[in-house]
This record gives C-alpha cells, sequence and structure tokens, in this order.
C-alpha cells in the first residue's frame, strides 16, 4: 500500500491562473484545483477533494494570458467563465473538488453564481487584523464573505510586491489563525535553477513558513517554477517529481512524516491538456497550479486528468 492509500484515487489539488479578459498580472485570478489524497493521518482515509478558481489554472483549466492595456476584466467575462465552469462535465466530487479563485472585487460574484460544489479562494490577503494598510484586504474580511481558502506567496506577489519568505511564512500563519485553508506558494527562477539552486530555494521559502505554524492539516503547498510561468516552458514530470519528492522528504526530515505525508504539494508550472496527463500521474505530483490553458477547452481536461488516479 502506498502513503496516499493503496487502492483507490489519490487526491489532487490543482491551481489554474485565469486571464479574465486581460488584467495586470498582479491582479490575474487564480484557480486552484485540488484533489486529496487517500491517506492523510491515520493509515486509511477517505478522499478528501478540494480545488480552487483563482485566475491561475491548476487542474482546473483557466488562461493566464498577461497584461494587455486594450482590455479590462468586466463583470460579464468573469460571468461567462464561470457559465463554463457551471456547464463543464468534470469528475464527480468523490474524486475531484474545485476552488475558484477569482480577484478579490469578483469574489462575492463568482461565490454566488458558481455550482455550490465548487468553493472559492482569494488571491491575497493582508498579515494583520484592520489597521492603515489601504488597498489590502484583511482575513477577517474573506471569513466575513465565507470565503475559505486564500492563495499566499505567489511569485508575482514575491517579485512585483517584495514579499520575502518571512513575510509570506508571517501571512501564512495569520490567515491559519483566522479559520481560512491556505494554498502556500514556493518556487525558484530560471538563475536560482541554472545555478543549481532550486532545492535550497524551495527549502527556505518553506523553513519560513515552517517557522511560523505547528499545524499543516489546512495547508497545500504549490511548487510554481518560475521560468516556466506564462513562458510556455513546462518541467518534465521528471523534473516536477524531483522537486516535489525532495520537498516532501525535507517536510519529513524538518517537520514531521506525518506532515510530509498528508501534505499535498501542487504543480504551478504551465500546464496543458497535452501534459497534465503525465504529470498528474507522479507518485508526488497531487494537483496543479495551470497557466494560459485555462482559458481554453482543454481546461475541463485538467480538471479531468484526476482521473489518471481514481483507477
Amino acid at each position: 500500500m502506498d502513503r496516499r492509500g493503496g487502492i483507490g484515487c489519490l487526491g489532487l489539488i490543482m491551481c489554474c491562473l485565469v486571464d479574465l479578459g486581460g488584467l495586470c498580472k498582479c491582479q490575474i485570478g487564480k484557480v486552484v484545483l485540488r484533489f486529496e489524497r487517500w491517506l492523510r493521518r491515520s493509515r486509511f482515509r477517505s478522499v478528501y477533494r478540494l480545488a480552487v478558481l483563482v485566475c491561475v489554472p491548476a487542474i482546473f483549466l483557466i488562461g493566464r494570458a498577461g497584461c494587455d492595456s486594450r482590455k479590462n476584466g468586466t463583470v460579464e467575462q468573469v460571468e461567462s467563465i464561470v457559465n463554463t465552469l457551471n456547464a463543464g462535465q468534470i469528475a464527480s466530487t468523490d474524486v475531484v473538488e474545485v476552488v475558484v479563485s477569482p480577484p478579490y472585487v469578483f469574489l462575492p460574484t463568482v461565490k454566488g453564481k458558481l455550482r455550490p460544489e465548487i468553493q472559492v479562494a482569494a488571491q491575497n490577503c493582508w498579515v494583520k487584523k484592520g489597521g492603515a494598510f489601504t488597498g489590502e484586504v484583511s482575513a477577517e474580511m474573506l471569513v466575513n464573505l465565507g470565503v475559505p481558502w486564500v492563495i499566499l506567496g505567489h511569485s508575482e506577489r514575491r517579485s512585483l510586491m517584495g514579499e520575502s519568505s518571512e513575510f509570506v511564512g508571517e501571512k501564512v500563519a495569520y490567515a491559519l489563525a483566522q479559520g481560512l485553508k491556505v494554498i502556500a506558494c514556493v518556487g525558484e527562477t530560471l538563475e536560482q535553477r541554472e545555478a543549481g539552486s532550486t532545492m535550497a530555494v524551495v527549502a527556505e521559502q518553506t523553513k519560513a513558513i515552517a517557522d511560523k505554524i505547528k499545524d499543516w492539516t489546512n495547508v497545500v503547498v504549490a511548487y510554481e517554477p518560475v521560468w516556466a510561468i506564462g513562458t510556455g516552458k513546462v518541467a518534465s514530470p521528471a523534473q516536477a517529481q524531483e522537486v516535489h519528492a525532495n520537498l516532501r522528504d525535507w517536510l519529513k526530515t524538518n517537520v514531521s512524516p506525518e506532515v510530509a505525508e498528508s501534505t499535498r504539494i501542487i504543480y504551478g508550472g504551465s500546464v496543458t491538456g497535452a501534459s497534465c496527463k503525465e504529470l498528474a500521474a507522479q507518485p508526488d505530483v497531487d494537483g496543479f497550479l495551470v497557466g494560459g490553458a485555462s482559458l481554453k477547452p482543454e481546461f475541463i481536461d485538467i480538471i479531468n486528468a484526476a482521473t489518471v488516479k481514481s483507477a
């Protein structure tokens, strides 16, 4: 019996990055689709599914096209994406759970119109309660809206907003303390990969989170190789598996074997309908953080790639 439970479906978590009409990168919504594995803490577990739809696709395919000054995200465009999700023929909730995470201003609209089995996630939240932080959204606000998930530490927040690993760790801890579930992003740049520093970077970013939290039950780790986001490049299944396995080993050594076993690690590079099944079949890839493919019909195919591990 493997660590995910032997006979049946190994849950996956998948994330998608959607363009929603050409929003700026830092505003783009993200979709995180996530499946859980059979086993969590006990030897046998029931399938626990989770997925998130933001504007960054996971198994849940939503396109990520970057900036386009000629367009602006509109309610109509968001509703069109929601309608596509509502009408899509996807695997049952026994296999996959979908969570949608659009820009904050669209959260109430998306939450109100999505079919009930699809949850929502925010793309970010602040590290404190209240205060003079103009433009930020607090964890308390998200809880008040009934938003269960939030994505923190995305590479664009780190690079464009200057969020350090320590700051991301503080945000993760605070969001968890307020009752939110967190998709925590880690990953290296092309320069860091070429220097052979991939695992050192990923370990440092993960340690900053581990230093701040004790309970990993509501944490999903998203490995997003920055060099493979929006570039058309994608890590090979072997490369993705290598980093995921090393990250799981790091959790086993530095946190606990139980956390390493139960924590879902999803892949956040450029996932497509053509690559998703082979990636999903890797033993330590528990889902995706998808990019540009999320605006294409193949989005549904990526969601249904979950069935690779349901046989």
